[in-house]
């Protein structure tokens, strides 16, 4: 009878499987903490001394000034009788609110309207890549660095209405090119349009940041899609008209609505040009004038709460806006 070796690969397995199996080491399964409070609680609590300091300092001035506006105080010493709504009936009827609300509505016409054409051509300039583009929107920019109070210091001069030999700024330049004819006394003119003078620095000072909003939203547009124009025959005109144009209609309508913004509360440069000058006179100067300088403080109050619905009416339609582009 043949033998069988017994020493190959299946004694050797044999071998292997009849000792026992060593216990695998299994790591218990950590159970999941439970979260304790919502997931908005520690956000809300990192955030909350800012939203206290904003409720307080904002938001609690401005209900306190409204409740001013319903009051007649006047003088140093507090007084809040309330009054009801005749402040406000008051100041519709007043002959320099009136005036100050048309040099208003001026003064943001053109200061809104030269900021934004400004701003287009010089984005529309470096849009098409000229040579030292970085240089020059450092230079388009710097007039928005510089505080609205050193800017009305500068354009003071550069208004001068002086003659002869007083002439200075602007008009000497335009004396000098042999444009004297253009002579101007700026906002010192008796003209219900000097306001518009006004609006010349700050549409100077602003054009820089409308520059960067409109070059962001050119940039913005896929540079494919200018190619495929070009090589379909489409003329640089077509293609900002039918691609680019369509682009910027955000861009443009936020840019719109932030000048205006600020064009209903600027104050400092209007007070450092030409404080006592009342063809300049805006409703944020006469609000100055006649709470600190007059002890009004219940029609102060009155033209506060009025320029605050009005930034409210211009701001209200930007946050929905926002709001409404974000869901999509």
């Amino acid at each position: 009878m043949t033998s069988v070796d017994r020493s190959g690969p299946a004694a050797h397995v044999a071998r292997h499987s009849s000792e026992p199996a060593r216990p695998v080491f299994v790591p218990p399964r950590r159970r999941p903490r439970k979260q304790r409070g919502p997931r908005w609680l520690p956000g809300l609590v990192l955030v909350s001394p800012s939203l206290i300091l904003i409720g307080v300092f904002v938001y609690g001035f401005l209900g306190w000034n409204v409740r001013v506006s319903f009051t007649n105080w006047r003088g140093l010493s507090p007084k809040y009788h309330f009054v009801g709504l005749s402040n406000y009936t008051a100041l519709l009827r007043d002959e320099r609110f009136r005036a100050d609300m048309r040099n208003l509505v001026i003064f943001t016409l053109v200061f809104v309207a030269g900021a934004m054409l400004l701003g287009f051509l010089m984005a529309m300039l470096l849009d098409r890549g000229v040579r030292g583009e970085a240089f020059l929107r450092g230079v388009y920019l710097f007039p928005m660095a510089i505080s609205f109070i050193a800017t009305a210091i500068v354009w003071r001069w550069l208004l001068d209405n002086g003659s002869g030999a007083d002439t200075a700024g602007i008009n000497k330049l335009l004396a000098g090119v042999g444009l004297g004819f253009l002579r101007s006394d700026w906002h010192k003119s008796d003209s219900i349009w000097a306001i518009s003078a006004v609006a010349l620095p700050a549409g100077w000072a602003l054009s820089g940041y409308v520059m960067a909003l409109f070059l962001a939203g050119m940039r913005g547009v896929n540079e494919t899609l200018r190619e495929s124009a070009r090589m379909d025959g489409a003329s640089e005109v077509q293609i900002f008209w039918y691609i680019v144009r369509p682009a910027l209609r955000p861009v443009t309508f936020s840019a719109l609505l932030i000048m205006v913004h600020i064009s209903l509360k600027t104050f400092d440069l209007l007070y450092a040009l030409d404080q006592g000058n009342l063809r300049i006179d805006t409703p944020s100067l006469y609000m100055w004038f006649t709470t600190f300088d007059g002890g009004f403080y219940d029609r102060g109050a009155t033209i506060a709460t009025v320029l605050l619905i009005g930034v409210a009416l211009v701001v209200g339609p930007y946050v929905w806006y926002s709001l409404r582009t974000e869901r999509r």
